[in-house]
């Protein structure tokens, strides 16, 4: 499986879905994780970045969870899937940070959807939940993402 070519079937999309669920899953504990261990040494910016990052990871996993539901395929064991995003996503090196972390879970998360999508919009497969509404919910969560890299972005040049 490669976000390198097009998507070929639903099931190959249920189990992309399902990365992008354990993706977020890494975002929303990472953030949460920061904000519990580091909060009293944070600023209230990053704070609430942090806070607000992990509200809408929970947010995008629901909204994929849905797509997966509707699709009519066989998902993977989520076990595997969690494995393989540990594997290539999930890091126990240091950063240089907290919104240094953040900043990486974040333009993870944005390359991972704008691949997903063209390799979407490059398939000709007819998939059994609707292509537009697909396209616009992992469009609006790559936007967010987006949005995400900027903020982390704007607090870390605020903070030199």
């Amino acid at each position: 499986m490669s976000l390198t070519q097009p998507v070929g079937s639903d099931h190959q999309l249920a189990r992309l879905l399902q990365i992008g669920i354990v993706l977020e899953e890494v975002v929303e504990a990472r953030s949460a994780k920061h904000a519990e261990e580091t909060g009293d040494e944070l600023d209230p910016d990053v704070i609430e970045l942090l806070e607000h990052a992990s509200t809408e990871s929970a947010e995008h996993r629901r909204r994929l969870e849905e797509l997966v539901d509707d699709l009519e395929a066989d998902t993977v064991a989520f076990e595997e899937i969690e494995m393989l995003v540990e594997a290539q996503y999930e890091s126990d090196e240091d950063f240089d940070g907290v919104l240094y972390d953040q900043l990486c879970n974040e333009e993870t998360a944005y390359k991972f959807y704008d691949d997903l999508i063209e390799a979407i919009e490059a398939s000709d497969v007819s998939f059994s939940v609707d292509r537009a509404r697909l396209l616009d919910v992992l469009s609006d969560i790559r936007a967010d993402e987006a949005e995400g890299v900027e903020e982390v972005t704007d607090l870390m040049e605020a903070q030199q």
